[in-house]
């Protein structure tokens, strides 16, 4: 059943004339978004599993890429990096979770409606985005293996750990790394937050998508962080063990952030 919740928009007089309104939001609806993203994923579990299961998948392949040595400076950057195609991936549970709060029937096939209707030109346009990020922080951790670890000699399979965490070269990696990686995560929070539900939701151009979640998290800058960190946390637990906890943690997320669209962005 659609979800009644009425708040007062985030200066409204001050809105985009081309945009919709924005909501102030609360630490209580992130609670409720994830919540009502698992109810939508306990109902579908059965049907959407398999789905789920595809990212370890990607996960496990980007692994075994990466383990020779050329490519071994990227195996962490490749594993963190790919939860930035995220919002890309979950388009389809944004689908199943708006066609649940209409009460309409939402089998598992709907996870495809968004690549067949009005929604595919701007999805691809926002998932190019979203994979000029990737190939960005790919680039960037590279270059910061190459000014640290990198500049003494090249890193073998068997002394990874070692390395990183015995020599001054290996700590100055991890701190600038994740400071990057951080970086690159609140970048396509900002994003995609709002901007790809919404385009599922709506017909609307990826720019105005992309300004709509600009804005959102402009006018909820502490729930946004909370968001992230909440995301974050489960993709972390969602990485134990060997990455399969990721079929669940991934629909989770995508019910959850269409819920939170919901409550941020004025339909």
């Amino acid at each position: 059943m659609p979800t009644t919740w009425n708040a007062t928009p985030a200066h409204p007089s001050a809105a985009a004339p081309d945009l919709p309104e924005i909501r102030r939001i609360s630490t209580h609806d992130l609670n409720w978004a994830l919540a009502e993203g698992w109810r939508d994923f306990t109902e579908k579990r059965g049907d959407l599993i398999f789905l789920g299961l595809l990212y370890p998948i990607v996960c496990f392949l980007a692994v075994l890429l990466a383990s020779n040595a050329p490519l071994l400076p990227l195996l962490f950057p490749l594993v963190a990096g790919l939860s930035i195609a995220g919002p890309a991936v979950a388009s389809g549970f944004y689908e199943l979770a708006r066609r649940r709060e209409e009460g309409r029937d939402s089998s598992w096939w709907h996870f495809l409606d968004p690549l067949n209707g009005r929604s595919r030109t701007p999805l691809a346009m926002l998932t190019s985005g979203i994979a000029i990020l990737f190939i960005g922080w790919l680039v960037v951790a590279y270059a910061l293996y190459q000014a640290t670890l990198g500049a003494t000699q090249p890193m073998q399979v068997g002394d990874v750990f070692g390395r990183l965490f015995t020599t001054t070269e290996g700590w100055e990696l991890i701190v600038l790394g994740n400071l990057a990686g951080a970086g690159f995560a609140v970048a396509t929070l900002v994003l995609a937050a709002v901007s790809f539900p919404m385009v599922v939701d709506q017909p609307v151009d990826a720019a105005t998508a992309l300004r709509t979640s600009i804005r959102a998290a402009r006018e909820n800058p502490r729930e946004m962080l909370g968001w992230g960190m909440r995301v974050a946390g489960l993709m972390l637990l969602g990485m134990i063990p060997a990455a399969i906890g990721l079929a669940v943690v991934l629909p989770w997320l995508g019910y959850a952030t269409w819920h939170l669209y919901t409550r941020l962005v004025v339909r």
